[in-house]
């Protein structure tokens, strides 16, 4: 089978994905936006990776059964829900303890400068409202501290997982040759550490590490019509579209060990929905004098991307995955 038939498929989702993400975030290329447009526009392309799917579905498996092809992408609890649930709660609360531990780490290596008893940051942000909320600014911030932890990933779960059964879901199996390679799904048997398992009986664990990296390159890729505007990193200008890569390499990788290792996608899709919540509002306690450059501090920054990456070096140690061959 020549080379570029067996990777149609892969050629397809990037398409879609890629090129619906350019087609929808195209008005912020041709006039002036506001930041509700902007936001507005990175919401929706968070379904492109989905739609790319999707494509494949229908246009390259339309004789696997939707069930069945589900199943291959994670939108089940996985084989194992005893694995499942756990890494769903970590994700869920383990995200903003590493997004407050790269704050504090931050702070004592000296790239932030925090104001945790004045807000200055967090006030300068609220601008002319501030005089109109009728709670004390420590108050409030609080309250939103508690809803970006245990509400907003639930609500931003929604977006999350139209990036997430792109990338995890679909992307990164296939690109190991994966149960999402074939429309037929063949048991395996179970790994040596006890979890089962889906795909063909013979695994290679070393080819992990280039699949989650490609992953996590072409996911931050896919990012550029924001980056290049500045997204994430304004101090960068364009230049943010190459720093976000670094970030969606080793972030990506903690993902991609939530799906490989529950055969989920949910567990990824909870912890993407929880980073997007409060990593940006842990940077808000940082003094208004001295404002965070989010390329070098907390979870997006340098120090996010060393206390990310010993993590990940840990987890797949630890608790280390297989894909199929």
């Amino acid at each position: 089978m020549p080379v570029i038939r067996r990777h149609s498929d892969v050629w397809l989702f990037l398409l879609v994905a890629f090129g619906a993400s350019w087609l929808i975030a195209s008005p912020l290329w041709t006039g002036p936006f506001s930041p509700v447009a902007f936001q507005l526009t990175a919401l929706v392309m968070m379904f492109t990776p989905s739609l790319g799917v999707l494509a494949v579905w229908l246009v390259r498996r339309r004789g696997t059964p939707f069930k069945e092809w589900a199943r291959a992408t994670g939108l089940t609890l996985g084989p194992d829900r005893s694995t499942t649930a756990p890494l769903l709660v970590a994700a869920l609360l383990g995200v903003p303890v590493l997004v407050a531990l790269a704050l504090l780490v931050s702070a004592a290596v000296g790239v932030v400068r925090l104001d945790v008893a004045g807000l200055s940051l967090y006030r300068e942000q609220l601008g002319a409202a501030l005089d109109k909320v009728p709670l004390d600014p420590r108050v409030m911030y609080a309250l939103q501290v508690v809803q970006g932890v245990l509400i907003a990933p639930f609500v931003n779960a929604i977006p999350a997982f139209g990036e997430e059964w792109g990338w995890r879901g679909w992307l990164l199996p296939r690109l190991l040759g994966g149960p999402a390679l074939t429309p037929a799904l063949t048991p395996a048997p179970a790994l040596a550490s006890g979890s089962p398992a889906q795909g063909p009986a013979k695994w290679r664990p070393a080819r992990v590490w280039p699949a989650v990296v490609l992953s996590g390159v072409i996911w931050g890729l896919w990012h550029a019509p924001l980056t290049l505007k500045g997204y994430n990193y304004p101090a960068l200008g364009a230049w943010a579209a190459v720093v976000f890569i670094g970030f969606c390499v080793i972030f990506g990788a903690l993902l991609g060990w939530l799906r490989l290792r529950s055969r989920s996608v949910w567990p990824a899709v909870i912890a993407h929905g929880s980073i997007n919540a409060v990593a940006g509002q842990a940077l808000l306690l940082g003094d208004a004098d001295a404002p965070p450059n989010a390329a070098l501090a907390g979870i997006t920054g340098i120090v996010g991307w060393v206390l990310l990456a010993a993590l990940v070096l840990a987890v797949y140690r630890l608790r280390p995955v297989a894909v199929p061959r």
